[in-house]
C-alpha cells in the first residue's frame, strides 16, 4: 500500500551527507529508504533515528557500481514503502589521496564506478520509476556532487574531481530530459564538511584545519547544513528550478 509520506530513496545514506538527508527528510515528513554497501550498524543506528521522528524507514543493501543492485534496491525499496517519489544520489568513495602519477589503476576505477557510472545506474532506474509516462509519481532527483569538480582537487583527489564532473554533466542533460516526465533533476555541491570521508581517504590529520583559511566562511561545513540544501530541491519551494547546482561551500 502507497504511504501517505512521499517516500525518498538516499543512496549511500548509512554515514556522512547521506545519513543527515534521511534523518533531515524523517523529521520533515519523508518516509525513507537508504542503502549501504557494508556497514549494517551504521545503517541500523540511520533508520532508528528516523523513525524516532515518526517516518517508515528500510536499509537495502546494495553496491551502486552494479546495476543489478540498484534496480534491486529500488524494488526493496518500493515493496516495504510503496512508490518512490524523491531520490538523492549520494553514495560516493575518494580512494586514498595522492598525486594522479602515484594513483593506483584500482583506486581510480573503484572511484569512477560507483560516482560515475554508480550516479548514472541509479539516475536511470530513477527515472524509470518516478516518470509520469511509465505511471510514477513524479518527483524530484537530486545529485551529491561536489565543489571538486570546478576546484579539481590538485595533488589529492584529481580522479574524484573528474567523477564528480561527471556528476554535473548528469545533472544539466538529465534535468533537460525529464522536465516533461514531472521529474526535476538538481545537484547541491559540498565543499570541505565534517564527515569520516577524510579519515578513510588521508593520513593527513590536520587536513581540514589546513584547508580552513581558504574557506572565506572560514570554517568548515556540517553533514546537516548539506541536508538543508536537499531538502530544498526536493520540496514544493523549489518548484521552478531544474538543471540547478547549488554550491554549499562556505564560499570556497
Amino acid at each position: 500500500m502507497q504511504s501517505k509520506r512521499p517516500v525518498v530513496l538516499i543512496t549511500g545514506g548509512s554515514r556522512g551527507i547521506g545519513a543527515a538527508v534521511a534523518q533531515l527528510a524523517a523529521a520533515r515528513g519523508y518516509d525513507v529508504a537508504i542503502t549501504y554497501r557494508s556497514e549494517r550498524d551504521a545503517a541500523e543506528q540511520v533508520l532508528a533515528a528516523c523513525r524516532a521522528s515518526g517516518a517508515a524507514a528500510v536499509a537495502c543493501q546494495g553496491d551502486v557500481a552494479l546495476d543489478d543492485d540498484v534496480v534491486r534496491v529500488f524494488d526493496e525499496a518500493e515493496a516495504a514503502l510503496g512508490l518512490i517519489s524523491h531520490v538523492v544520489n549520494n553514495a560516493g568513495i575518494t580512494g586514498k589521496s595522492s598525486r594522479l602519477a602515484e594513483a593506483s589503476t584500482e583506486t581510480i576505477r573503484a572511484c569512477m564506478d560507483v560516482n560515475a557510472l554508480g550516479a548514472i545506474w541509479v539516475a536511470r532506474e530513477a527515472a524509470r520509476r518516478l516518470a509520469t509516462s511509465r505511471g510514477g509519481l513524479g518527483g524530484t532527483i537530486v545529485n551529491i556532487s561536489s565543489v571538486a569538480a570546478s576546484l579539481g582537487s590538485p595533488n589529492e583527489y584529481v580522479w574524484y574531481a573528474a567523477s564528480k564532473g561527471a556528476v554535473d554533466s548528469l545533472t544539466v542533460g538529465l534535468a533537460k530530459e525529464l522536465a516533461g516526465e514531472g521529474i526535476r533533476v538538481n545537484a547541491v555541491s559540498p565543499g570541505m564538511t565534517k564527515t569520516d570521508i577524510h579519515e578513510r581517504s588521508t593520513q593527513d590529520a590536520g587536513r581540514l584545519e589546513r584547508l580552513r583559511p581558504f574557506i572565506p566562511l572560514n570554517r568548515i561545513g556540517e553533514p546537516g547544513e548539506i541536508a538543508e540544501a536537499v531538502l530544498f530541491l526536493m520540496s514544493d519551494a523549489s518548484s521552478y528550478i531544474t538543471g540547478a547546482n547549488i554550491p554549499v561551500s562556505g564560499g570556497r
